[in-house]
């Protein structure tokens, strides 16, 4: 895939995981296709590590979309748990 698809698909699933873990997050939209793009990458390690699959395939594929969401939503939960953490000890 080229480098545009991984942004515009980093840029879809960071905002479908916003929308499956509602709540006020620091970040804009840069901070979202970023959490995206690399959600996208770990999901596509971790489907390639745990179920020895290549789960990046193509734009259409839902594997490529399934583990870029849940690779999202994975970074999502751990940038809160940080930033959270950061405005506490302030």
């Amino acid at each position: 895939m080229g480098v545009i698809a991984w942004i515009l698909i980093g840029l879809l699933a960071g905002i479908i995981a916003k929308l499956l873990l509602p709540g006020k997050d620091p970040g804009g939209i840069i901070v979202t296709m970023l959490i995206g793009i690399a959600g996208g990458l770990l999901g596509g390690w971790l489907g390639k590590i745990i179920f020895g699959v290549d789960s990046i395939d193509g734009f259409f594929d839902l594997s490529t979309w399934i583990a870029a969401i849940v690779g999202s939503l994975i970074l999502l939960i751990l940038y809160r748990l940080f930033t959270r953490s950061r405005h506490h000890r302030s």
